[in-house]
């Protein structure tokens, strides 16, 4: 893993015993373990390494390289010989220089492909490169797509045009949710406040609804702003006024039904 080279407070190991500590007095039934960005030559082994973890580990989000077009297919073929705990795959869009490569032909005709796996796809991009996210996901209408993060807006410059209505425009589309995570990270990570954050967190709820909403932990990269709790605490707070149902599919039952737990 490369990229974390320059990020010491990241570099050493998260596993499920240091999960239950940062989540002490939390009940987590199940989580979704979701690709970490390690160099391709090692994405097989990592969807094997986090395919056989115990529980509360219930669903992966493998790597696969979907820049190959119809060649993933004997990616995908691997995949579906590990545990059966692969829900989704994601490849990593957000350090892309050119947003074209979201709409590059062999990208779209990888993605067509996922339904005939039972496999989801999860965007992981920044704000700038929310139009070009548009474009692709209308390019495949029957694909299922999480977007991550909120879509990365600049939360640390309190910018949300155009931010705000691309994602409204993208929550147009049925076959995408979206996950609400990574916004403290996205805002300064030693001051932020959740005053910060609410216009992000209410508008995609807003846009979005509540059967299309699901948590994300975004552990362990969420401690470089915030402990997991804090986090958590922040998130109810942000959605204090939701239903006691629509807090229930926000916390579960959406990323139960959308990966398929």
């Amino acid at each position: 893993m490369p990229w974390l080279d320059d990020i010491d407070p990241l570099r050493r190991p998260f596993g499920l015993d240091t999960f239950a500590e940062h989540a002490r007095g939390l009940r987590v039934d199940q989580m979704v373990y979701v690709q970490v960005d390690t160099t391709p030559a090692y994405g097989l082994l990592e969807a094997r390494w986090a395919a056989q973890q115990e529980l509360p580990v219930a669903g992966v989000v493998a790597w696969a390289p979907m820049d190959d077009g119809p060649i993933v297919v004997s990616y995908l073929e691997a995949l579906k010989e590990l545990p059966p705990r692969i829900k989704g795959i994601r490849r990593l869009f957000q350090s892309e220089p050119d947003a074209e490569i979201l709409v590059a032909p062999d990208v779209l005709q990888a993605l067509r492909l996922l339904p005939d796996y039972n496999l989801t796809f999860d965007i992981c991009i920044r704000h700038q490169q929310l139009a070009r996210a548009i474009d692709m996901v209308r390019a495949c209408p029957e694909t299922q797509f999480v977007l991550d993060h909120l879509g990365k807006p600049d939360v640390r410059a309190g910018l949300l045009d155009p931010w705000r209505e691309q994602v409204a425009e993208l929550a147009e589309f049925p076959n995408v949710v979206c996950k609400v995570s990574g916004v403290v990270t996205e805002a300064d990570h030693a001051h932020w406040r959740i005053e910060d954050l609410e216009p992000y967190v209410s508008h995609v709820l807003q846009v979005f609804g509540e059967d299309r909403v699901l948590f994300g932990g975004d552990w362990p990269v969420v401690t470089l702003a915030a402990d997991y709790r804090k986090w958590v605490a922040t998130l109810e707070q942000l959605t204090s006024t939701l239903s006691a149902a629509a807090k229930q599919k926000l916390w579960a039952d959406n990323a139960r039904r959308v990966y398929k737990l």
